[in-house]
């Protein structure tokens, strides 16, 4: 059974409905504002960078699109990655496990692949923590595009409020991100 630290509570669902980034719909335009390291949060996200040749130095996907399997193309191209590390997260949960995996491909000198079982949504969230301010985490924005997000203090901020509302403990969360960083 996953180590469950964090449960998004029905609440607090609408208020990450809004991006905490800007939305492309070109990948090119994007990888072009990008920072590094680049994370990647989602299966589609993460095929389009790969079919744009950019390995993402962290990659979380959970072969799932919008509720519904992804393609086997997308699953077949999901590839490249010098690592692969498979974990345990229930949908809307953020599990020790999780931010563990993150924190070692953060660290390490390749590229690293966390292949979630359950759902990697809220990695999003705890990863723009993790991450320096040099960096940009993606993911998509259903039905609009790729949101870019620049871990700078505003984002830092909305994170932590988030992250310390959902059910749970929020302080074993930041322990982990702050201990490992």
């Amino acid at each position: 059974m996953a180590d469950v630290l964090l449960d998004l509570p029905r609440d607090l669902r609408r208020e990450l409905k809004a991006p905490m980034g800007d939305i492309y719909t070109d990948t090119a335009a994007l990888l072009s504002d990008a920072g590094d390291p680049l994370v990647a949060v989602g299966d589609m996200v993460t095929y389009h960078l790969l079919e744009a040749e950019r390995v993402p130095d962290l990659a979380l996907v959970d072969e799932r699109t919008e509720r519904s399997a992804v393609a086997d193309e997308v699953s077949e191209a999901i590839a490249g990655f010098d690592r692969t590390v498979d974990v345990e997260n229930p949908a809307g949960t953020l599990t020790r496990a999780l931010l563990v995996a993150m924190r070692a491909g953060l660290n390490s000198d390749g590229t690293t692949l966390v292949d979630v079982a359950g759902e990697e949504d809220l990695a999003a969230l705890p990863v723009a923590l993790m991450v320096p301010a040099t960096a940009s985490v993606v993911y998509g924005q259903p039905d609009e595009g790729m949101v870019l997000v620049t871990p700078d203090g505003a984002v830092r901020e909305r994170v932590r409020s988030i992250l310390t509302r959902m059910d749970g403990d929020a302080d074993a969360v930041f322990d982990l991100i702050e201990r490992s960083g």
